[in-house]
This record gives structure tokens, sequence and C-alpha cells, in this order.
């Protein structure tokens, strides 16, 4: 009788022993899925520049890469989420309203080439964060790893090329990636993306010294190589408000200290050079109307439109205007999505950094901090926080930060 109780209590103890391994199976697949959902996005969004790959792939073929990216990654939300979960919350609700009035402008406007298809996608891209959104500020911070590797890897391409033919990558004096074939202005956004969040992440000591020496390094040279002044710029002063955040951490306030003695130094033994790489043998007029940006803005704001149109735009376009790129993120939305494209985005990331700025001192504030500020800088002279992109995908990135915590158990 005595062995009845030993008996009944040790079956129980080796189903939960048979369980552990289970469990930890299930959550090992669940990153790995979430990781592979979020890379498919980030390859939907990356750029492919025919005849620039020094791997010989058709302009037809990459673009069925990156645009089959997206519907593979709805059909992969759907198979981990397969009863479709949702997180609630501001951010996602303002995207979905973004995603629904480009539904009216097509409908309403009328087809322009592509609009049709683009809103589409548009759709399919909100509706894949909406499926994820059950990992969001997971307490291992799934999404900020996966956005970082996926910066990586674009930065590990780029090296490649540099490795492969220094000569073509760097052609016309700017570095692109000619593995992948991607424009050196979004290059740079990759590697300072990358030097931001792992420079935070070992502020809080999250990363090893080494492994984010590694990573500033090598995303730092990627970055000056590309000779682009929008993401230096926009990094530095995201990663300061980051850094600013975090510092009642020792370690933070020592690498300020250093880091502002080596800056003065720095333009006082090498200014000219500074002077002469900021300005890329640019004279003072390009500088003044960025690069010839603003010779068409104003051309772009006088063209004719309804009161329909002027409030809801012309639906989303490829990004230009009478064959030149607008290249500034407000512009695209007011031509796109009218005057409530332009007031979404500017509620959109005033809701992110306001709900930043409220949160408690820490890593999550200081990540959500870099990112939004990164994208409010450079929204200036680059686009797409309003449509499907790379940008998009930082600040849904600062948004999950800023969630409750998510309970352990997920969809």
């Amino acid at each position: 009788m005595t062995a009845l109780p030993f008996v009944g209590v040790r079956p129980r103890a080796t189903r939960a022993l048979r369980r552990l391994p289970a469990a930890e199976a299930s959550e090992r697949r669940l990153k790995r899925n979430v990781g592979l959902i979020w890379g498919l996005l980030v390859l939907n969004v990356l750029s492919f520049s025919t005849g620039v790959s020094v791997i010989p792939i058709p302009g037809s073929a990459g673009k069925v890469i990156t645009q089959g990216a997206l519907s593979l990654a709805v059909l992969l939300a759907l198979m981990q989420n397969p009863r479709g979960k949702f997180r609630p919350n501001v951010f996602l609700l303002l995207l979905t309203l973004l995603a629904l009035e480009t539904v009216v402008t097509v409908l309403t406007v009328g087809p322009v080439k592509g609009t049709y298809y683009r809103t589409f996608r548009m759709l399919e891209f909100v509706a894949v964060l909406w499926l994820l959104s059950p990992y969001w500020n997971r307490a291992d911070m799934l999404l900020v790893r996966c956005h970082m590797k996926a910066m990586l890897w674009v930065v590990i391409t780029v090296v490649l090329g540099i490795m492969v033919d220094p000569n073509r990558a760097l052609n016309g004096g700017r570095l692109q990636d000619i593995i992948w074939p991607i424009a050196s202005t979004q290059v740079a956004h990759y590697a300072a993306v990358s030097i931001g969040i792992a420079a935070i992440m070992w502020f809080c000591g999250q990363l090893r010294g080494k492994v984010a020496l590694w990573y500033v390094v090598v995303a730092t040279g990627v970055l000056l190589l590309t000779h682009t002044r929008t993401a230096l710029v926009a990094m530095l002063v995201a990663l300061l408000f980051g850094g600013l955040s975090l510092i009642a951490t020792p370690r933070v306030r020592r690498l300020f200290g250093v880091v502002g003695g080596a800056t003065v130094v720095a333009f006082a033994a090498f200014s000219s050079a500074i002077t002469s790489w900021m300005a890329r043998g640019e004279g003072t007029t390009q500088l003044t109307n960025l690069t010839g940006r603003t010779n068409f803005w104003g051309p772009l704001l006088a063209f004719p439109r309804t009161t329909f149109q002027e409030i809801f735009g012309f639906g989303l376009s490829n990004g230009s205007f009478d064959g030149l790129p607008v290249d500034s993120n407000w512009i695209l939305s007011y031509q796109d999505q009218g005057l409530f494209g332009v007031v979404m985005c500017a509620v959109i990331l005033l809701y992110v950094l306001i709900l930043a700025c409220l949160q408690s001192r820490g890593m999550r504030r200081a990540l959500a901090l870099f990112l939004v500020i990164y994208c409010i800088v450079a929204s200036f002279t680059e686009d797409g926080i309003t449509n499907p992109s790379t940008y998009m995908l930082d600040v849904t990135v600062a948004a999950s930060l800023l969630l409750p915590a998510a309970t352990r158990r997920q969809a």
C-alpha cells in the first residue's frame, strides 16, 4: 500500500519530462517560422536593378522572387497562426486605415497602371503584420532579432559583392549590392539600422563586445562606402537620442564621453576630408536642392487634381513622378494618398514616438526611439513609411517593442 502513491506519481513526472523537449522544439520551430516570414517581408521590399548583379538573374525572375515572397509570407503566416489570433493595437489599426484608404481611392479614381496590384499587395502586407502580432514584444524580442538578422544578411551580400568584383560594386564611387542588385541608398539604410540595433543591444549588455564590434565595424565600412548622407545623419541623430535614453548606464556614459572627444579631434584633424565626403563633389546648388530632388517637387505639388484627389491622392504608384523618383515620404504620400496619407504618416510616427517617450527607461525604449527617429529624419529624402517598404518594417518593429508584455504561450 505504501508503494501505491509512489507508483501513481512517477508516470506524471515522466510525462512532464517528455513534454519538455517537445515544448523546446515547438519554440524553436516558432522562431524559425517567424524569422522566415519576416525575411520574406524584407525580401519583398528589396529593390531589383536589372543588369547590376554578377549573377545572371533576369529582370522578370527578380520581380517574381521579390513579389512572390509576399504571397509566400501570407501563406506561412496563416500556417503559423491558423486560428487568426491577433493582438489589436493602435499602430496596426492606423496601418489598416491607410490600407483601406488606398482601396477607396483606387475604386473611386479608377485604375492607374499598377495601382490595383499595389493596393492588393498593401493589403497582403498589412495582413501579415496582423498575423504576426501575437509575437510582438516577446521577452526575447523576437521581431527585433529577426529584423537584425535580415539586415545583416543584406550587409553580408554587399561585402561578398566587394570581394567578387570591387570595381563593379563601387561603380560610380558609391557602393551597391551586386549579388542581389540593391541601390546604394538602400544598402546604406540596412547598414545604418544594423549599426544602431547592435550598438544599443551592446549598451544594454545583450550583445557581446566582440560580436557588436564586428557588426559595427563592417556595417560602418559599408555605410561610408555608399556615400549616403541621409542614412548617416539619420543614424547619428537616432543613435544619439537612443543612447541618451540610456545615459544612466555607466557603459553608455563612458562611450559617449569617448565618442564626443574623438569627434572633436576628428573634426579638428580631418575637417576638409569630412567636408569633402559629405559634399560628394557636388556644388552649392546641388546641395541646396537636395541633389536635384526639389526641382520637380514643385511641379508635382502643382499638378492639377480634384478635391477628392487632393484629399485621398491618386492611388499607390511606383514612387516616381514624370519618370523621376520622388524621394520624399511626405511628397509621395501626398501624391499617392493625398492629405489623408500625410496626416496618417505624421500620426503613426508621432504615436510611436510619444509611446516610446512614455515607456520606462530600458533597451526596448532605446531601440524604439532609435528606429522611429531614424525614420523621421530619413523621411524627408526617402520614401516608404506609408507603403510596404523597409521603413514600414522599421516602424513596425519599433511599435512592437512598446506593447504590453506578451504572454509566454502564443498562437
